[in-house]
């Protein structure tokens, strides 16, 4: 059976916590997905991804930087000193969403004007 693409659901700074608090995997994965989207508050929904790096699992953490990229291309807004960390150790470390971190990083660096690795992610291209 075909998937089915379903928009991502609204989620409030209080359901998310609660989420990261004591929500199911399913939900943690699509969480920071959800606040990169969804969140009027950018700043909020920054939160919520930088929390979700926290995750020991690989498929959360790729999400928070696709949560992330979100932010960048909806509000064009991120504190650089906290979210660069984080993704640069998400690209060295996450070979099994590798991809997914790469395209997040290239869109936040098309839409903030950021030149995040950029040469580590045309060797990783190329690769």
């Amino acid at each position: 059976m075909k998937p089915i693409y379903r928009p991502l659901e609204d989620v409030t700074y209080e359901e998310a916590l609660r989420i990261l608090e004591s929500g199911t995997l399913e939900e943690r994965i699509l969480l920071p997905l959800r606040a990169g989207e969804t969140m009027i508050d950018w700043k909020q929904a920054q939160t919520i991804c930088i929390k979700s790096f926290d995750s020991d699992d690989y498929r959360v953490r790729a999400n928070s930087a696709l949560g992330l990229a979100y932010i960048a291309r909806t509000k064009n807004q991120l504190e650089k000193h906290l979210v660069k960390p984080l993704l640069i150790k998400e690209l060295r470390e996450n070979t099994e969403c590798r991809w997914r971190i790469i395209d997040a990083i290239t869109d936040i660096n098309y839409y903030l004007g950021w030149h995040l690795e950029e040469k580590a992610l045309e060797k990783l291209k190329t690769e």
